[in-house]
């Protein structure tokens, strides 16, 4: 009776293994071009921060890796205004003003700081980018293990999107962690590249970005 199942169930799990890898595979094809290091991604007007958890107030280690990669991208003249795009769904947790204010505790003017405080995931961040703060260009900045999915779904948004990752090996336990969840997250991105959603909150434009831009 055992033999009798073992071929089906070596099919499906062939099949889903497949399903899991090849958005992951894909994405890592189609964004090849555009991931690049601090020295070599192009100039953008724009770093797209994505939130990654906050805790007593400060940023946790991913976060302040994404964050001192957008400090060394502002410092290098690659990018002029950082927007940060984080939860702020409940008064206590405030993603977008932690990262501000630890943008500029490393120097970035905080008049050059945008806060998005409705990037509840990356598709949202992405696609709030652009309709709400009018960004047409930029230079998303994540993980390493997440950069692909990042430009890819940056991209999907309507984005001249780049992309800088970090590759800190001060978690690799983390990293490690986050590299085997990301086919399983690819799915859910796939749905978003597929039916292109709204963001569960849109809004009216915001001028943030264009006057940071506009200043001296």
């Amino acid at each position: 009776m055992l033999r009798r199942w073992v071929g089906p169930v070596a099919v499906l799990a062939g099949l889903v293994a497949y399903g899991v890898v090849v958005p992951t595979g894909w994405a890592y094809a189609e964004t090849a071009g555009h991931r690049k290091s601090v020295a070599d991604v192009p100039a953008t007007p724009v770093a797209l921060v994505l939130g990654a958890g906050i805790r007593d107030g400060q940023p946790s280690l991913f976060l302040a890796r994404r964050l001192d990669l957008a400090v060394e991208l502002y410092r290098r003249g690659k990018v002029k205004v950082v927007l940060v795009s984080g939860d702020n769904r409940v008064v206590d947790y405030d993603e977008p003003t932690v990262m501000r204010d630890y943008l500029a505790g490393k120097g970035v003017p905080a008049g050059r700081v945008v806060r998005d405080f409705a990037g509840l995931d990356t598709w949202d961040s992405c696609v709030r980018a652009k309709k709400i703060f009018g960004v047409t260009r930029l230079t998303v900045v994540t993980q390493d293990f997440h950069l692909p999915r990042a430009v890819a779904l940056c991209r999907a948004a309507g984005l001249d999107a780049w992309g800088v990752g970090d590759a800190s090996p001060s978690q690799m336990g983390a990293t490690a962690v986050g590299y085997a969840r990301e086919p399983l997250a690819m799915l859910k991105a796939m749905g978003s590249l597929t039916t292109r959603p709204a963001p569960t909150h849109l809004g009216d434009p915001e001028p943030g970005v264009r006057e940071a831009l506009a200043t001296p």
